[in-house]
């Protein structure tokens, strides 16, 4: 069995059944004295890595193990993006050269899932220009994965589901991709429809796991050595667990958990932002003084034809709220720039709001027309030349302002998760303090996983060093 391997003791029925499918996986590869390898590569957000772990748990259950390599693989699992059509693009280009791959193992089973095969022309490209496919599984149908593995293995025909409608299903094993750092998905989808974002279409309305069974798998990977959790959903704040469970209850629970852990929690809708969450931000000393809270646009007008349902004003005063709970906090954001009729004077608000908030990070993207989405249609779509010189401005900006912010912690002591090897140094630690910005320290391996007491000997824009007391 694989290491991070967690069954959760809450499972659906139609779950449980789909798992007796991959117990004849099993039995099958046992019979021939195989042992299969599989393979997953995944684009997107924290939420597609999450639900990742669960198709390898799936993986693992049907008796394959991980290979780092698509050419050592039985089973090629893609779970794609949609949130950009560079996404997309990038993720077909990777599946047409695993073609070269199924030329050379024709036993090998590719599986295609996540958001961009949620929507039906994508499936139907699929299904007519890459025949190597063998099957394809929306947002809504990951837990079938180990019915069409067997449907392939058998020499069935090959499916494309689309599913009718989206829920919660409860049971599915995980397979974690790190002992020590955790995704917790909370909720899934979102009922807020901007008039920019795909998300809605091809992850279907808000539905909120229930308290127990988030709960209990936070006990599992408490005890499993997992020191940092991250609670995951398309709007985290939206969570709503029935019986007054909200998202700040939730988070009250998890930190009364016995356990040496830290909590964290993306993405937040400002609409949703509760005096209550920014309550227990302040109270509990376990959750992560960092507040994601994206802003998008600083111009009203903007933001009303974004969908957004807040203006500039109110936003405002939750970060007022917030700063006054949390003094030391840091808040990031998300940006976009170019929007579909964004002015110049539109552009200098969101510039306005930057140096009013002052945000740590900031994730900014040049506007991208997604297809089914109101915004495509919109008129005065702007040039890309403007949008990339607005860009440029921005992240100037940002830039400043991100040192200056940063010079707060010279000097500071942090307790800092040691999280990995660095990928710049091989010498070098990477961890995280309550900070955003990642630290790099001199340190034995041996302390991957465990938390340490770092003082900052010294900033940059991007990053931290510091070395162990």
């Amino acid at each position: 069995m694989a290491e991070n391997y967690i069954k959760s003791k809450i499972i659906d029925s139609e779950v449980a059944q789909h798992l007796g499918f991959a117990d004849a996986v099993a039995d099958i590869h046992r019979k021939n004295g195989a042992s299969p390898k599989y393979f997953i590569q995944t684009f997107g957000c924290q939420q597609n890595e999450a639900d990742s772990e669960r198709l390898g748990g799936m993986c693992v259950a049907m008796g394959y193990e991980k290979t780092l390599t698509p050419e050592e693989a039985d089973l090629i699992l893609v779970n794609t993006c949609a949130v950009r059509e560079h996404a997309e693009k990038k993720a077909l280009s990777i599946i047409g050269q695993y073609k070269h791959i199924k030329d050379r193992n024709p036993a090998l089973i590719i599986g295609v899932g996540g958001c961009m095969v949620t929507q039906e022309a994508r499936a139907d490209k699929l299904k007519k220009s890459y025949p190597y496919v063998s099957f394809t599984f929306d947002t809504g149908a990951a837990y079938k994965v180990p019915r069409l593995v067997l449907g392939a293995l058998r020499g069935e025909k090959r499916s494309f589901i689309l599913s009718d409608e989206w829920k919660i299903n409860e049971g599915l094993p995980i397979s974690r991709e790190s002992g020590h750092m955790a995704w917790l998905s909370i909720m899934y989808g979102c009922n807020n429809f901007c008039s920019y974002c795909i998300v809605p279409y091809v992850r279907g309305r808000e539905r909120s796991r229930s308290a127990e069974a988030i709960i209990e798998e936070a006990k599992q990977l408490i005890a499993g050595g997992a020191k940092d959790i991250t609670l995951l959903g398309q709007n985290v704040n939206s969570y709503n667990g029935g019986d007054g469970v909200d998202i700040a209850e939730l988070m009250h629970r998890i930190c009364a958990l016995d356990g040496d852990f830290r909590l964290r929690f993306m993405t937040s809708h400002p609409k949703d932002a509760s005096d209550r969450l920014i309550e227990a931000m302040a109270t509990e000393e376990k959750i992560v003084k960092h507040f994601h809270l994206p802003i998008q646009s600083g111009s009203d007008r903007i933001l009303k034809e974004m969908n957004r349902k807040y203006d500039t004003a109110a936003y405002l005063e939750k970060i007022a709220k917030l700063k006054v709970a949390v003094p030391d906090v840091s808040i990031t954001s998300d940006i976009i720039v170019g929007f579909p009729g964004e002015t110049e004077e539109d552009f200098l608000g969101t510039l306005d709001i930057m140096e009013k908030v002052r945000y740590d990070m900031v994730f900014s993207f040049i506007y991208s027309p997604r297809n089914g989405t109101p915004a495509a249609k919109m008129d005065c779509q702007i040039p890309h030349e403007v949008s990339a010189e607005r860009m440029s401005r921005l992240l100037a900006l940002q830039d400043k302002i991100s040192n200056e912010r940063n010079e707060r912690f010279l000097c500071r002591t942090m307790r800092v998760l040691a999280e990995d090897v660095s990928k710049n140094d091989p010498n070098m630690l990477t961890g995280r303090g309550d900070g955003v910005r990642p630290i790099h320290f001199a340190a034995d391996r041996s302390v991957i996983g465990q938390f340490v007491d770092l003082k900052i000997k010294s900033v940059s824009t991007y990053s931290f060093e510091g070395e162990i007391i």
